[in-house]
């Protein structure tokens, strides 16, 4: 089962390592691996939610959704989308970026690196969002208890995270042109860049966030519909299969899963531009971890374990805002990019041992007869 499921993806993994190694050697190799694990790990809330979605699907729409969408999310938002951050952000045509990257490495880097702010004022917002909206959010599941809880009260406060991001973009554009006068106003005109375009990661998050609130909407109003033509197919004695509104159903869905991995899509590809400006390094890192969230999401669908590791969406999320944190800290300061990268298989790794230790403590308590309330639920977050 295992094997039949990730084989595409073990196979993808060991010719995409292969590659690394013999054409850039250990430290290309290290970082596409990195960056493999940081997509998997900051997409591994994108398998829950299209695994939720995926198993109401029947079996065609499914397929579809894994071939076709899998060249939409491989090839398009991991492969194509980088290229075009850079390209925007270097003022430069996609194809003579990679022309560039090709026959100039060095001065490809250097336009990748005058870029750097603007990628990070972009990429910062986005993620830092993601994040600001998650925490603010009131959940059944508390991981950090002390920290959720107050922030869930807050976060009934409408536009909230917009202004807290805004707020942060703010003094990210002040800090950056305070450092420009200090040093001669070499990059003065560039603080204004910064701004930009960490309003235009802003409105990029709203965007994706209301076409994938319109395409949940529109599919429970096509599943509301469906449901009302079955019941009276039924009345009617004919077979509830054959009512034609089912398709527009499923399209819709598969509509919605679309969108849903394309926004969830960007927090890998901009958490990249964190570890590497490298192109083709981070190509191939991300081609190769969205193999194994398309194979996880058939992994959860088949086997029907989505809840039983209630904390790592959390992990996910937390890994989020620091990725957010360090692309705004990066616009002047220079972090190591090892750190960046372990930071967030830490988180992962941290929130999937609190699962681990919770469910044990479940197990414990139902052995016992006890019955566990959400309070005592959240002790044990706290104390996992």
């Amino acid at each position: 089962m295992l094997l039949k499921t990730f084989g595409w993806s073990f196979g993808v993994t060991a010719a995409g390592f292969a590659l690394a190694a013999l054409l850039w050697g250990w430290q290309g190799f290290a970082v596409v691996a990195i960056l493999s694990v940081l997509e998997i790990s900051l997409s591994f809330d994108n398998a829950v939610v299209n695994a939720g979605v995926l198993k109401k699907l029947n079996a065609f729409w499914q397929r579809i959704f894994l071939t076709i969408g899998i060249l939409i999310a491989v090839f398009g938002m991991r492969l194509v989308f980088p290229v075009v951050i850079v390209a925007i952000s270097a003022k430069i045509g996609p194809i003579e970026a990679v022309d560039l990257a090709l026959a100039d490495p060095d001065k490809y880097q250097q336009l990748v690196t005058d870029a750097h702010p603007a990628i990070a004022a972009f990429g910062g917002m986005f993620l830092l969002m993601i994040f600001l909206d998650f925490i603010f959010e009131e959940r059944e599941y508390k991981w950090l208890a002390w920290l959720e809880r107050p922030l869930a009260k807050l976060g009934k406060v409408d536009m909230l995270s917009v202004c807290i991001a805004l707020i942060v973009l703010l003094v990210s554009a002040m800090t950056f042109a305070v450092e420009a006068h200090q040093h001669g106003g070499a990059h003065a005109d560039k603080s204004a860049t910064v701004l930009m375009s960490g309003v235009a990661g802003l409105i990029t998050y709203l965007i994706v966030g209301g076409l994938s609130s319109h395409f949940e909407n529109r599919l429970e109003e096509e599943e509301e519909r469906e449901h009302e033509a079955e019941e009276e197919a039924k009345k009617e004695g004919k077979d509830p299969s054959l009512v034609g509104i089912a398709g527009k159903a499923a399209f819709f869905m598969f509509l919605y899963l679309e969108v849903l991995d394309a926004s969830f899509s960007f927090d890998g590809v901009i958490g990249a531009f964190a570890i590497t400006n490298h192109i083709f390094w981070m190509a191939l890192g991300l081609g190769i971890g969205a193999m194994y969230v398309r194979s996880l999401t058939v992994y959860l669908v088949r086997q029907g374990t989505l809840d039983d590791y209630v904390y790592l969406e959390h992990g996910a999320h937390y890994a989020i805002g620091a990725l957010a944190a360090i692309l705004l800290v990066t616009i002047k300061y220079e972090i190591n990019e090892v750190i960046t990268g372990l930071i967030g298989v830490a988180l992962i790794a941290a929130s999937f041992w609190s699962s681990v230790r919770r469910n044990q403590r479940v197990a414990q308590s139902n052995e016992s007869g006890g019955e566990k309330d959400e309070a005592s639920d959240e002790e044990v977050s706290s104390k996992a």
